[in-house]
């Protein structure tokens, strides 16, 4: 068996992509009439617990930090690049890992300039993937590039498990997860599932995706994961010619949605080419261009993240 077929068989063991998905019951709801509302507020607490996993870390890493953000194309994945290069350039003696557990959109392998399928250890468990010093792994290295992933929920759900579980980090001081977008099964799953030290919430100052970043922001909060603060991405275009900035996606909308939340913006990312032309090269800003105003920008987001975590686990 080649090497692809024997790491999908590992990821997914016995699933089919035509396989039906059946969907499990859910629980009676307790009847309201005439009952004590207090004594229904606990059932409700009890029922919803009941199918809840209990928490345990990911062997070898000490803290999880989760890039996430309630809409897609704001810019999430290359501010998780970023970051994870950020945390690794602001403190050389830290270890630092990136998991991409967006299963339909894997974007981090192009990113990091990464490709071929990871080896597996002599237990089982596959080794992730490095550069710039980073320990990656993503979906994206278990398919091909083009080749769409049609599956199901629980059939995802069970490729995140494995993706977390079944990978050997190491040892690693940060972990970031580059969450996919929206706030489904894989972001209940990975809060449910590991202990998560903090979340990043990654938002460009639009309306239109504040409203998903403030429910992102809250679904956090609902699972008990504490929200680090916001990033305002696409903050601010400077024309490269005359050097007249224009809001494009509108001004400081990020910081009006932290003042709602009672959160802290962590930092404001430009709009520009330059982290465009590095994340389509494989060759991210932090790493490329550290002198740049844009690196300086992520550098000083990572440090505040740092600030921000809880002491890790003795």
């Amino acid at each position: 068996m080649g090497a692809w077929p024997r790491l999908l068989a590992l990821l997914l063991p016995g699933a089919s992509p035509r396989g039906c998905v059946r969907r499990s019951a859910w629980p009676g709801r307790p009847r309201s009439s005439g009952a004590d509302p207090d004594a229904l507020k606990d059932r409700r607490a009890q029922i919803m617990a009941r199918g809840l996993p209990k928490q345990k870390p990911i062997e070898g890493v000490k803290q999880v930090i989760v890039v996430a953000s309630g809409k897609g194309g704001v810019g999430k994945s290359t501010t998780a690049v970023n970051l994870a290069l950020a945390l690794g350039a602001n403190d050389s003696s830290k270890a630092i890992g990136l998991l991409d557990v967006d299963i339909y959109g894997p974007s981090i392998p192009k990113m990091m300039n990464l490709r071929g399928a990871p080896e597996l250890s002599e237990s089982n468990l596959m080794r992730p993937l490095l550069n710039y010093g980073i320990s990656c792994m993503s979906m994206g290295f278990l398919v091909e590039e083009t080749a769409p992933v049609v599956w199901r929920g629980l059939m995802v759900m069970s490729a995140v498990e494995k993706l977390i579980r079944q990978v050997d980090w190491g040892q690693l001081d940060y972990l970031v997860i580059d969450m996919p977008p929206g706030t489904g099964d894989v972001q209940l799953s990975v809060s449910q599932n590991i202990p998560i030290s903090g979340a990043v919430v990654v938002s460009t100052p639009q309306d239109i995706a504040l409203m998903d970043a403030h429910k992102g922001a809250e679904m956090f909060r609902k699972v008990n994961v504490p929200v680090l603060g916001l990033i305002q991405n696409m903050s601010v275009f400077q024309c490269p010619k005359c050097k007249h900035e224009t809001h494009i996606f509108g001004a400081d909308g990020a910081k009006k949605l932290a003042k709602t939340l009672g959160l802290d913006v962590l930092g404001d990312i430009p709009l520009h080419l330059n982290i465009r032309e590095a994340s389509d090269s494989g060759q991210p800003i932090v790493f490329s261009q550290p002198q740049s105003h844009e690196a300086k920008a992520y550098l000083r987001i990572a440090a505040e993240v740092v600030k921000r975590l809880p002491p890790p686990p003795v």
